[in-house]
């Protein structure tokens, strides 16, 4: 059964996602919060798999309720179009994936799926704008930092083809190999790095230059 909290400043939204959710046999929504702070403090009292968190709530927002969770609930940011500003920094705050609140109810259900069992989700629209934050920096010669060393050249192909946003499947497909062979990659990947999932493995690839925007 995954656990989720919703942090949400609206009363309808969060009282639309959590019938949804409550609907799904594997989902159990253990409580909602109308602002950052009270879903801190929800999340760990009540320990959720994930949290569904807005970006612009009172007292505390979204960004930095997301980085006081780190290294607990995996976080899955409720965006819209002219929000996605805020995907980059909120990326390395620690959130695991991206839903835009227009999107189907089906999708919200498999999001939350996706995230609870530590994949990255990160709508096209989204991955496209994050692509855009590199493109339009500056291109400074970046040091290869020494962590890289540690992978092999397969680990490190897969990294590319992950900051790509290519999934398990469409890399295995790439590479021509078992899908569970690119599981074990990316598990080794994340552990040589001290990453804690696909986001921060695609955020890693491109401050560290290892991809470049426009690849």
């Amino acid at each position: 059964m995954i656990k989720v909290l919703i942090a949400d400043d609206q009363t309808m939204v969060r009282q639309g996602f959590g019938a949804l959710l409550a609907a799904q046999p594997d989902l159990l929504v253990v409580g909602d919060a109308a602002d950052g702070a009270a879903a801190v403090a929800k999340a760990r009292d009540l320990n959720p798999d994930v949290v569904l968190m807005d970006v612009r709530m009172p007292v505390m927002d979204g960004l930095e309720a997301t980085r006081r969770l780190a290294g607990g609930p995996k976080v899955l940011i409720l965006t819209t179009f002219d929000l996605d500003d805020y995907v980059y920094e909120a990326l390395r705050a620690g959130a695991s994936g991206f839903l835009l609140k227009d999107a189907p109810a089906a999708d919200l259900v498999q999001a939350v799926r996706v995230v609870a069992a530590g994949e990255a989700l990160l709508a096209p629209s989204v991955t496209r704008r994050l692509i855009a934050e590199f493109a339009a920096r500056p291109q400074s010669a970046r040091p290869r930092p020494v962590a890289l060393n540690a992978l092999t050249p397969r680990e490190t192909e897969v990294l590319r083809l992950i900051a790509r946003g290519r999934s398990n499947q469409e890399i295995a497909a790439d590479l021509v190999v078992a899908e569970q062979t690119v599981k074990t990659h990316v598990g080794r990947i994340l552990t040589k790095l001290g990453l804690r999932d696909r986001a921060q493995a695609v955020v890693f690839a491109y401050e560290t230059g290892l991809v470049a925007a426009g690849e």
